[in-house]
């Protein structure tokens, strides 16, 4: 056992004693931090890392029973021993006892008695620290599983997500952009940061119904007759149905995504022609991420919009296809909003 490894602190207010405290730990390489004034003492264990306390009873300004009280306060584990001339009182015992002491010493000292008492109490400190640091080992581990396990689950579902692209090269990187300007907006609009990672993770589901709908349609030059533009919709349904009856939170939050990311602020949007707050936050803000991205992006029916002009149709659309105070945030980070475009384009 390395004793001189160990924080050994003794207060008292004779000096005599300190004296011999500290000569005694140092026949068997323990040592001891003295202090003749218990105030001066208890600020210095309060404030430090130790490993064992003794203290006497009788002292000035603060006694041994009111210091261990304040000491167990910020530290439960750490043996104390009380040394005093009191030995045969039994309510000193007691009482020092249930402030928190561990042991016992009775003045004048035996060199032998204090040496094994002493490493005895300093042998469970040790074995103490030790499942403690196995404590923090195991936990750390653990830590690293979990992040290597949810690094995984966020490849898996990028991956997963890129599939309704796959049908179509012009929109590549659609996805990305789209969880990106998502995970702004939820930023912005104040949700917190495991809310704001569900929905980036999540934000790339919501075209994944398209691998249900035919090339002749997803892929059509000009635009879609009433009955195509039908079929089209349905994507959101076949999203639904992907992704219903799934306990990960991201694809929980994709399915509200996938299926919602159509209604519109002013109740005329689809499948269920929801109004404002009804619909989903997340919904809300990934309708304008989509809107935007799909403006500012070559498809096989349009040109590229640019990020002005997609502005100023997000502005016009303010509190009838849009969440108005989305919107206004959107705009606000328009900084941001463009480097996402160029990182991502």
């Amino acid at each position: 056992m390395e004793l001189n490894n160990l924080n050994a602190v003794y207060i008292d207010d004779e000096a005599i004693n300190l004296m011999l405290v500290e000569a005694y730990g140092q026949e068997f390489g323990l040592n001891i931090k003295c202090f003749d004034d218990s105030q001066e003492g208890l600020d210095y264990i309060l404030t430090n890392d130790i490993d064992i306390l003794f203290t006497d009873y009788m002292m000035p300004n603060i006694d041994g029973i009111e210091l261990i009280k304040r000491f167990r306060k910020t530290q439960d584990e750490v043996p104390i021993v009380v040394i005093t001339a009191a030995g045969d009182d039994q309510e000193l015992k007691i009482n020092a006892l249930e402030a928190g002491a561990t042991d016992f010493l009775t003045k004048p000292i035996d060199i032998s008695e204090f040496k094994a008492r002493t490493i005895n109490l300093l042998k469970l400190r040790l074995a103490q620290l030790k499942l403690k640091d196995k404590a923090l080992l195991l936990e750390d581990e653990v830590k690293k599983a979990t992040k290597e396990i949810q690094s995984r689950e966020h490849e898996t579902l990028m991956v997963l997500a890129r599939t309704a692209e796959y049908k179509d090269a012009e929109t590549a990187n659609h996805t990305i952009r789209v969880a990106h300007y998502s995970k702004l907006l939820a930023k912005k609009i104040g949700l917190d940061e495991e809310k704001q990672s569900v929905i980036y993770y999540s934000a790339p589901f919501h075209d994944i119904g398209k691998v249900g709908i035919a090339d002749s349609i997803l892929l059509k030059e000009g635009k879609l007759s009433d009955e195509e533009f039908d079929i089209m919709k349905s994507h959101v349904h076949i999203g639904n149905e992907i992704l219903k009856d799934t306990n990960s939170a991201y694809l929980i939050e994709g399915q509200i995504i996938a299926q919602n990311h159509h209604e519109k602020y002013d109740g005329s949007g689809y499948p269920l022609g929801l109004k404002g707050e009804d619909i989903p936050i997340s919904a809300r803000i990934v309708t304008i991420a989509d809107v935007f991205d799909a403006l500012t992006s070559v498809r096989p029916y349009k040109k590229s919009w640019s990020i002005q002009d997609a502005v100023l149709l997000l502005l016009r659309e303010k509190g009838k296809h849009f969440d108005p105070k989305l919107v206004d945030l959107f705009v606000e980070s328009i900084e941001e909003v463009k480097k996402i475009h160029d990182t991502y384009h």
